[in-house]
């Protein structure tokens, strides 16, 4: 099965293009215009075991939020399409992921109804030039676009970069595991026989 996704998005506000192996390497082409994003999503397809290109022009000369949120909503819905039935995946996934002083749990659930939880805290109002309240922005959109259950907590930390490198990261690897297949499993991982 081909599990990959090529999206593109265009509003007043942003124009995004997007393409998605689920089954990559960990590959990323990323330009959204904001460098410290850039960065976190080139570590998300990293520890994710993604291909992932992703191109933003919106509207920074506002401010980031549109291209934060779109990325999510993009990424998100390429998820979705990409996982077809999502037959024979683990659906669950969960880590708890150290960046030296930082913690971060994620727990994830591709089950198909959408619900989001966070919790996390900085010290800042921004790290390089994205505003620290966008992080949560951008995993909302992603959940609800993919329809997922999404937990994200911060469990200790005080440097905000390793506190939000750490959420990109545990995020990777808890949707990694809930991606990779069960060989024992026939079907879906549902005893309603659908996970949408």
């Amino acid at each position: 099965m081909n599990r990959t996704a090529n999206i593109e998005r265009k509003t007043k506000e942003t124009q995004i293009n997007l393409n998605l192996n689920l089954d990559g390497g960990g590959r990323a082409q990323i330009n959204t215009g904001i460098g410290f994003f850039d960065h976190m999503l080139v570590s998300l397809a990293k520890h994710g075991f993604l291909d992932l290109d992703l191109t933003i022009a919106g509207d920074l000369q506002i401010d980031g939020h549109h291209s934060v949120e779109d990325a999510g909503i993009v990424f998100g819905t390429a998820l979705k399409e990409a996982l077809g039935d999502k037959a024979g995946i683990r659906r669950y996934g969960h880590a708890i992921l150290p960046m030296d002083d930082a913690l971060v749990l994620c727990a994830i659930d591709l089950g198909g109804r959408p619900y989001f939880d966070y919790d996390a805290t900085f010290s800042g109002p921004s790290v390089g030039a994205l505003d620290t309240g966008l992080v949560r922005e951008f995993f909302h959109a992603l959940t609800y676009a993919a329809a997922m259950n999404l937990h994200i907590k911060v469990l200790s930390g005080h440097n905000d970069h390793h506190i939000i490198e750490a959420m990109f990261k545990a995020f990777a690897n808890a949707l990694s595991q809930a991606l990779s297949y069960e060989p024992r499993l026939t079907g879906t991982l549902s005893t309603k026989g659908v996970l949408a």
